[in-house]
Order: C-alpha cells, then sequence, then structure tokens
C-alpha cells in the first residue's frame, strides 16, 4: 500500500513537472509571438527598432538587475563598515558606518592579507602559463596521431569534473597522514616513504601548499587548453605546411616559424580565458584548506571577509580588486580578437 502511494505520488510530480514545463513553452512562445506581431504593426526602420527594442529590452532589464545594481551595492558597501548578519535579534539593523577608503587600506594592513595577493599573483602568473604549455605540447605531440581521440578525451576527463570533486581528488593524492612515522596511505607520500625520503604535508606546509593546490587547476585547465589549441593547429593550411617543407624547415623551426605565429590568436584567447578563471577561483583553495594555512587567494578572501569573519566592506574591496585586475585582461583579449579579425 505504501509502496502504490509513493508510486502514485511520484508520478504525480512527474506530471506536475512536464506540466510546468509546456506552460513555460507556451508562455515563451505567446511572448515570442506577441513580440512579432507588434513589432508587424510598424513598418521600415521603425518597425526594425521596435523588434529590437522588444527583444533586448527584457534582457537588458534582467542584466541590470542581476548584475548592474548588485555591482553599485558591492561598490557602496566598500566604502562602509559593519556586518551582513546582526545575531542579536533585538537590536535594530543598522546601515553601518562610512569608512571612506579604510577598507582598501585594510587589504595591505591586515594580517594576512598581503600573503594573500602574493598567492593570487602566482596562480596568475603560473597557472596560465603552465596549462597553456602543457596544453599546446600535448596538442601538437598528438596531431595527426594514432588514437588522437582517445588521447584527446583522456586529457579532456578533467574539465569534466567540477573543481571541488577534482580537489577530493587531489586531497587523496597528497594526504599526510600527520607524522613521518606513520603508515602514508596518500599517493604521492606513499611512494616517497618508498624511496626511503621523509613524507610531506602538501596541503598544510606553506608557501609549498599553494603550489600543489595551482597544481590541480593546471590539470585542470591543460584539456581546455589541448581543445582549443588542437582545433587552431588543424586550421593551419596544408599548403603553408608543405611550403615550410620543402624549404627545409624542420622540428622546432616548424613550430617557431610556421605552427606559434599561426595559432597566436588562439594562445591569446586561451590564456587571457585561463587567468580570468584563475582570478575568480574559489572552489580549490576552499575544498582543501579554506585557506587556513596561508594558501589562500583572493576570490577565497572575499568569501571568507564577507561571511565567515563578518566583515563585508572589506569582502567588497576585494571583489572590486579581483573585478580592477579582470578588467584589463578582458580588454586586452578583446584588441587582440579585432586585431586578427
Amino acid at each position: 500500500m505504501f509502496v502504490t502511494s509513493a508510486v502514485v505520488t511520484a508520478a504525480g510530480d512527474t506530471v506536475s513537472r512536464i506540466g510546468t514545463m509546456f506552460l513555460g513553452l507556451a508562455v515563451f512562445g505567446a511572448v515570442f509571438i506577441g513580440i512579432l506581431l507588434l513589432a508587424s504593426l510598424f513598418k521600415g526602420r521603425v518597425g526594425e527598432k521596435v523588434q529590437a527594442a522588444a527583444f533586448v529590452g527584457p534582457t537588458i532589464f534582467f542584466i541590470a538587475i542581476a548584475l548592474i545594481y548588485p555591482a553599485i551595492l558591492t561598490i557602496r558597501r566598500a566604502f562602509y563598515s559593519g556586518k551582513f548578519f546582526d545575531l542579536n535579534f533585538g537590536t535594530p539593523r543598522t546601515r553601518g558606518k562610512f569608512v571612506g577608503f579604510d577598507n582598501f587600506q585594510a587589504l595591505w594592513t591586515t594580517p594576512g592579507l598581503p600573503e594573500v595577493f602574493r598567492n593570487t599573483a602566482f596562480w596568475v602568473v603560473l597557472v596560465p602559463f603552465f596549462a597553456t604549455g602543457l596544453g599546446l605540447l600535448y596538442a601538437i605531440l598528438i596531431d595527426r596521431a594514432r588514437g588522437e581521440a582517445a588521447a584527446k578525451a583522456l586529457i579532456f576527463l578533467p574539465m569534466a569534473i567540477s573543481m571541488v570533486g577534482a580537489t577530493l581528488i587531489w586531497k587523496f593524492v597528497y594526504f599526510y597522514n600527520g607524522s613521518p612515522d606513520a603508515t602514508q596511505v596518500g599517493l604521492l607520500n606513499a611512494i616517497i616513504t618508498k624511496l626511503g625520503m621523509q613524507p610531506i604535508d602538501f596541503i598544510g606546509n606553506p608557501p609549498g601548499n599553494t603550489f600543489a593546490l595551482i597544481a590541480i587547476m593546471v590539470w585542470i585547465q591543460a584539456g581546455f587548453a589541448m581543445t582549443v589549441l588542437s582545433a587552431a593547429i588543424k586550421a593551419i593550411p596544408d599548403e603553408i605546411i608543405e611550403a615550410a617543407k620543402l624549404d627545409g624547415v624542420k622540428g622546432l623551426q616548424m613550430f617557431r616559424y610556421v605552427t606559434l605565429p599561426s595559432i597566436r590568436s588562439s594562445v591569446i584567447v586561451v590564456l587571457t580565458t585561463i587567468a580570468i578563471a584563475t582570478l575568480k577561483a574559489f572552489d580549490i583553495v576552499q575544498a582543501s584548506s579554506g585557506g587556513k594555512f596561508g594558501d589562500s587567494i583572493l576570490a577565497n578572501e572575499f568569501y571568507n571577509r564577507s561571511f565567515v569573519t563578518q566583515q563585508p566592506g572589506l569582502g567588497a574591496a576585494i571583489a572590486i580588486v579581483i573585478f580592477l585586475l579582470v578588467s584589463p585582461i578582458i580588454v586586452f583579449n578583446v584588441i587582440q580578437l579585432r586585431k586578427d579579425a
């Protein structure tokens, strides 16, 4: 009886979800047809402008509500002190005190934050360089090789794993049993002890733990770099390669004078994309140690300052710094794409 009731309930939920889906599609279709009918009432350029405004208007509205307005609130919050949550529910909520640029000054004077900027610099420099370099090397080595598809799938697999999942995998690789004399079950430490060396606390030993976490990000992003650069290499015209071979160009000279100049725009896109992703990296540090062992970076520190230590003004200042660091990379990327267009 209970089984039958559960089956009926599950079937009812499924029917309800399907009905909701079709209702959503019907509403979308009605809105779409309504926009077309509205645009058909106007002729010529006026009709085109009305149609464009009708389609773009809702998008601009939702971007303003979900992106621009929160950005304005974040900028405002950076100039105020106070907390997000007041645990004393009997006390009226206050807006906080205006402190000017004190939160930005605290970025350089608060203990631990200078190390956060140092760690972030390591991430931004090393992750794009090594991920792009490994992806490019792998793409060249397996280009037109036997089993190319399987080899590409193998290195692309980490991209299909969430950053939290990848971090948990690598935590087992880095695991340190707490004592040099204890049996080490972490993969790397098991190998190290078998070779007669002392085990290493990869996660809890600064500053080496920062580079251990960087390796995880490189492992994930190398697949993305390989995919994009492999496609760019295959797009090089065969005539250029054949002409270079007839001129006696081989090996490294082929890479330096033919391959690399031909895929320059793709390399820039990969470097800048990975750099932006690195500046926003949060999952790896949070899932490994939460930044407790001197390995925190800006994105993780933004979370900690905003919600853990209840310093939303300082967290907002960190968010603005991240935005200011990302913006030049985006501008540079757009400029390069326009040059190559």
